[in-house]
């Protein structure tokens, strides 16, 4: 008996596919990124999970860079703004608040790295760069250098984030930590005098203390540095 083709279904009777919006891509931007990783957030495979092609996309997200961006604005969300109406030495909030920010692309290297050079403007990106303002200015830091201080400050929490998120997940960061101490310790007087003298502090300290130090002497930096009338 012949076996009978089965009738085609029609397109009406297919489930109909929701409507691209802007915060939908970037829901599932993030949902890749998540799941496997930002070097997977393509504009094709994004085009793939979302059942479209990649140049529907494209109205909405000019390019991987932008993509990458619109990830980083989103994420920005978790950073905890509260250190702006606490209590407490304004430096010191002022860390909390860094130190936020950059847990938050500790927990993605690979966006912490993209971050460097993206360039978000979204609502979260500013509320972030507000609340760093309010605190310099809390801190009575001249406006003029808490304008280019602002930039110096995040760019140190990314650069470090990028740095630090990728050395955890190295294999061999244990190993590569190890082999600078033994050649710190090893160093000869006579040819790295200066190395020799501070020895083992040169690698002392953890992670969190080192940070912490770093955006004190940053904000302080930042306090006392006047810029350059040209």
């Amino acid at each position: 008996m012949p076996s009978r083709t089965p009738a085609p279904r029609s397109r009406r009777e297919r489930p109909a596919k929701p409507a691209l919006t802007y915060e939908g891509i970037v829901a599932t931007a993030v949902h890749l990124m998540e799941t496997e990783g930002l070097q997977r957030v393509t504009m094709r495979r994004l085009a793939q999970e979302l059942d479209t092609g990649p140049a529907s996309l494209y109205v909405y997200v000019a390019n991987a860079a932008e993509l990458h961006a619109a990830i980083l604005e989103e994420l920005l969300g978790a950073v905890d703004l509260s250190p702006v109406d606490g209590e407490g030495d304004w430096r010191g909030r002022l860390s909390q608040l860094l130190e936020s920010y950059t847990h938050v692309l500790f927990q993605n290297p690979g966006l912490a790295r993209s971050a460097l050079v993206a360039r978000p403007s979204g609502p979260h990106y500013l509320a972030v760069v507000e609340a760093v303002l309010a605190l310099l200015h809390q801190g009575r830091v001249p406006d003029e250098q808490a304008a280019w201080g602002v930039d110096v400050l995040l760019q140190v929490a990314t650069a470090t984030a990028a740095e630090q998120s990728s050395r955890a997940r190295s294999a061999d960061a244990a190993d590569e930590h190890d082999a600078l101490v033994v050649a710190v310790r090893d160093v000869s007087c006579d040819t790295h005098p200066r190395i020799a003298a501070l020895g083992d502090d040169l690698v002392s300290g953890a992670p969190e203390q080192r940070l912490a130090w770093i955006f004190r002497a940053v904000i302080n930096g930042t306090r006392a540095t006047p810029r350059d009338t040209p």
